[in-house]
């Protein structure tokens, strides 16, 4: 049985319009900025803390300890992939990020992961908003980066 419906093209790029979003709030260490993308009592995973509910708290407890600390933090939009309801107000987009992050002594590193998100919104043509995030680095990549920048 197939479940997954083929993605309209406005959805498809829908999806990636939130990825490429995020991605510049986070290259601007931003907060204030992203926080319309994601619903106010949004539920996340994260490096730092297990279950995070509600945007201010993952804002508080993971954004601020890795946004400032990293660059060049960006999607590869081409290769977003995306499941969307079938009455479109729902989706879950998937990707794939690459960022610099840095050790102790400054040194540069490459700081590659992943993102899963699930989407939602009222009316088909709205944006999307995040309820729901769960990034991961790649396994071997350090958990911290220790840079210090701000927008």
């Amino acid at each position: 049985m197939k479940l997954i419906q083929p993605v309209a093209p406005e959805d498809l790029a829908a999806v990636r319009t939130w990825f490429d979003t995020l991605a510049r709030h986070c290259r601007a260490v931003d907060y204030e900025g992203a926080r319309p993308i994601f619903a106010d009592d949004m539920i996340a995973f994260g490096t730092f803390t297990d279950f995070m509910h509600g945007r201010d708290h993952a804002e508080q407890k993971q954004w601020r300890n890795v946004w400032g600390t990293i660059r060049n933090f960006r999607y590869d939009l081409e290769k977003v992939e995306a499941i969307v309801s079938a009455d479109r107000l729902t989706a879950v987009g998937m990707a794939v990020w690459d960022s610099d992050g840095f050790h102790p002594n400054g040194d540069r590193f490459d700081r590659p992961g992943r993102t899963t998100v699930v989407l939602g919104r009222k009316k088909i043509g709205d944006p999307f908003v995040a309820t729901h995030t769960h990034m991961s680095l790649f396994r071997g990549t350090p958990d911290r980066s220790y840079g210090t920048f701000t927008s």
